[in-house]
């Protein structure tokens, strides 16, 4: 049997990743101001591109979507140092398109998993449903789903699910 390539390894974990993240940020053809003010377009893009007022259409959001689930994919293989399988890639990727790359190498998920422990690191997820600053900090329900997914993603085929985690 023929090993799989990296780039075929990589396509793979893009594409699980892109089936996470698509219905979690729902899509948006015009910019929008998301929960914590931060304005966002297409499929939860975010950045200096981004201006009020602005459109774009499936095809340029569905661009966006892949040219940054990407980045958060480099990210994810350049940080964490032991290697991992492509359900946890993707999982990774999703949790950092949401978290952003310096709050993911800043974090205790990502010491846990160069540490080998990955339980803890999955586990970790599920911390990260806040959105907002101070007073203000509330755990948003949509994350609270989304971290419960990638968790289970995160795990999948060394911890089987619990009633309570099996999809419905």
């Amino acid at each position: 049997m023929m090993s799989e390539s990296p780039r075929l390894l990589t396509g793979l974990a893009l594409a699980m990743g892109l089936a996470i993240v698509m219905p979690y940020e729902g899509l948006s053809y015009r910019t929008y101001l998301d929960p914590i003010g931060i304005p966002t377009i297409c499929y939860g893009h975010t950045g200096s591109d981004v201006q009020s007022g602005q459109e774009h259409s499936a095809e340029e959001c569905e661009a966006l979507l892949k040219q940054d689930l990407g980045e958060a994919l480099d990210v994810v293989d350049q940080s964490v140092k032991v290697a991992q399988p492509i359900t946890r890639r993707a999982a990774l990727a999703s949790f950092v398109y949401n978290v952003g790359e310096r709050n993911f190498r800043r974090s205790t998920l990502l010491e846990r998993l160069n540490e080998g422990n990955v339980q803890a690191a999955c586990d970790e997820m599920t911390r990260w449903v806040y959105a907002g600053h101070g007073e203000h900090q509330r755990a948003l329900q949509g994350l609270v789903r989304r971290r419960a997914m990638e968790r289970r993603l995160c795990l999948y085929g060394i911890d089987p699910p619990t009633p309570e985690e099996s999809p419905p």
